[in-house]
């Protein structure tokens, strides 16, 4: 019997759905006064971890995951919350870098954590990327959480893949786009996205190892930091 992908597999799809919801993201969403008027995408939704508490607080979420598997578990979490049929408009099978089923500036916060290092290739990543700034509304943010080349889970070491600059193999899921902080903001940057807070460096040991994460949250085109809030 041949082993599914990564992504599809059972266990993976139940550690994710097991999981807390992002403590980042539980700050960011007590600061929006109006959830119900505030829209959001979560990109990568795995199991719907965060899915499942925007739709619990009221927010008007969208979900996308390019596994079928994930997007099944995180239907059948969030319909507990807004019903079958809202659901399955919600949350569907998409891909981070073609968010073309949505228009541009629609929404006020996107939640990318852990997804866009998914990235094999420059071409993914600046696509990805690009598709992010264009859904955002004037003003909108975006929380992203990811991982860095100083990232070791196996403690075996991280392998740069020849031909393409900042990916790397080494991790279960597969190639992946690493960059540390700085790298991070400039990258974000050249799609006018700019810091809101200092971008963190956060490291977790693993059984073998440890991750790095680069966790930042981003405004569009606004380099000050006005009060946060929902808009239509």
């Amino acid at each position: 019997m041949q082993t599914p992908p990564f992504w599809e597999r059972s266990e993976q799809v139940e550690m994710f759905a097991g999981r807390e919801p992002d403590r980042r993201l539980l700050e960011l969403i007590g600061s929006y006064p109006h959830p119900q008027r505030t829209r959001v995408l979560d990109i990568g939704c795995a199991g719907g971890r965060n899915t499942v508490v925007l739709a619990e607080h009221g927010f008007d979420v969208y979900a996308i995951d390019s596994s079928s598997a994930m997007v099944e578990k995180t239907r059948e979490r969030v319909a507990r919350v807004l019903g079958a049929g809202e659901t399955e408009i919600r949350v569907r099978v998409g891909h981070m870098q073609d968010l073309g089923d949505f228009d541009s500036a629609s929404f006020h916060l996107v939640v990318a954590l852990g997804i866009y290092h998914s990235a094999t290739t420059r071409e993914e990543w600046d696509r990805t990327l690009g598709e992010t700034a264009r859904v955002l509304a004037p003003g909108g943010q975006v929380l992203v959480a990811n991982f860095s080349p100083q990232s070791d889970p196996g403690g075996e070491g991280l392998r740069p893949v020849p031909g393409e600059p900042l990916v790397y193999e080494g991790f279960d899921a597969g190639l992946l786009f690493l960059l540390e902080a700085d790298e991070l903001d400039a990258e974000l940057a050249r799609h006018g996205l700019v810091p809101v807070v200092p971008t963190e460096t956060v490291v977790t040991p693993t059984e073998a190892g440890r991750r790095v994460t680069v966790n930042g949250l981003y405004r569009k085109g606004q380099r000050e930091t006005p009060g946060r809030g929902g808009r239509k």
